[in-house]
């Protein structure tokens, strides 16, 4: 069952504050704003901090649609060797690498003969406070 929240009409600043507007825009569906495709979304928490400088902090619950074709520069979830990983692919010189946004850790480089898979681009980040 889908249920819809009000869309407030106005921006709301986050530096000085704006007035407020008392005007009220489409009711907002969370499922048509977070799913592009259902029957190929899915959702997976994050762990670990190889991708904060993507903004994806442990917890983070990543939006992950398999009918999305990988290019390069975008953030997919990988199984590489039996293991899922959240990374960034990037293709330099025919070479494809799963380059963390940390300076922490290293990139993969995916070698013939090693296990790799992308199960789908990451689409959307949903964070709790």
């Amino acid at each position: 069952m889908a249920q819809t929240v009000p869309l407030v009409g106005a921006t709301a600043s986050c530096g000085f504050p704006s007035p407020a507007d008392n005007h009220l825009d489409h009711p907002l569906d969370f499922n048509e704003l977070i799913i592009e495709n259902p029957a190929a979304t899915f959702a997976v928490r994050a762990a670990g901090l190889s991708m904060t400088g993507a903004g994806i902090y442990p917890g983070d619950i990543v939006v992950v649609n398999r009918a999305c074709n990988v290019a390069h520069e975008n953030i997919i979830l990988a199984l590489v060797d039996g293991e899922f990983t959240i990374k960034r692919y990037l293709v330099r010189a025919g070479v494809v690498s799963l380059h963390a946004e940390s300076p922490a850790y290293r990139d993969i480089v995916i070698e013939e003969g090693r296990e790799f898979e992308v199960w789908g681009v990451v689409t959307r980040l949903i964070r709790m406070f």
